[in-house]
């Protein structure tokens, strides 16, 4: 299998690439926009062998975090430096006809790109454990939390009634709320991508979304998509776990405002099913892909 790694200028710095497997045929590369802000490609490692027969897969380390990450700079911690180098990526690769899958706010990240930019041959698209609104997202994990025990269910109110997100009961509290539904801490039974050290974006995760997952103060607190969903005409797939941070409501809620979308609910998974759910996320996927080519 083919690897190649690299890195395209952008506003200064560098943004690290991987691409995985050779174009050929009719199949079209698949970009995949991992989440965060701030998490890094990793985890999509464990797709790496879906490239064979043509089909060429783009992960790349988004500005801020991984072998990306820059110095300390809030300013630039907006929609618009993500969604530029996403199109800037495209054009210094050659991308000109792809599929693209966005998980969490990589899904996020391709909801702004289409609706707002427009762009051309894009293929198809994934909406993997994702959101079109960030409100209904708050909303959603509060609704969430009240299922964890009165103590964590304290630590995390008084967390946002200070403010003051350093105290070891609402740390707790939230490790425990992030396990139970957005991934469990890797063992060293893991795939390796999962355990590999990384440098995080957390300055670009707390300035763009939040001090966690259900308190979305950042740049992107007023995101606010699902009115613009049914201008999308490109064949949309929406993946989610029943026990994800993607909530069944919040998937389904992309599902009723998109015009054609399938929507593939994965029973044994959190926040990533691709991981959790792997060899059934990848047929589903690479019918898709084969699909929509």
């Amino acid at each position: 299998m083919k690897l190649e790694e690299g890195y395209m200028p952008y506003l200064g710095h560098q943004t690290y690439y991987r691409v995985v497997g050779e174009r050929s045929g009719n199949k079209k590369p698949l970009i995949l926009l991992h989440g965060g802000p701030g998490s890094t490609h990793n985890y999509f490692e464990v797709l790496d062998d879906m490239a064979v027969d043509g089909r060429q897969l783009i992960m790349y380390d988004q500005l801020g975090c991984g072998k990306s990450a820059v110095p300390s700079d809030p300013s630039l911690w907006t929609k618009e430096t993500w969604v530029n180098e996403l199109a800037a990526l495209r054009e210094h690769l050659g991308l000109d006809e792809v599929h693209l899958l966005g998980q969490s706010w990589g899904g996020m990240l391709e909801i702004i790109y289409a609706c707002d930019y427009a762009p051309k041959g894009i293929k198809s698209m994934i909406l993997s454990s994702t959101l079109s609104s960030a409100s209904l997202w708050a909303q959603e994990q509060h609704r969430m939390i009240k299922f964890m025990s009165d103590e964590d269910q304290a630590a995390i109110a008084k967390a946002e009634e200070t403010g003051v997100y350093d105290d070891p009961a609402y740390l707790a509290a939230n490790d425990r709320f992030m396990v139970r539904h957005a991934a469990a801490v890797p063992t060293e039974d893991s795939p390796e991508p999962l355990r590999r050290e990384k440098v995080p974006g957390t300055e670009s995760y707390i300035t763009a979304w939040g001090p966690n997952e259900y308190s979305p103060t950042g740049t992107l607190q007023p995101y606010e998509y699902t009115d613009k969903l049914p201008t999308l005409d490109m064949p949309i797939l929406i993946t989610s776990g029943t026990n994800d941070l993607s909530t069944p409501l919040v998937a389904k809620t992309m599902y009723d405002a998109i015009p054609n979308a399938k929507w593939e609910l994965f029973a044994y998974s959190r926040h990533m099913p691709f991981v959790e759910e792997r060899e059934k996320y990848v047929n589903i996927l690479e019918a898709w892909l084969a699909e929509n080519d």
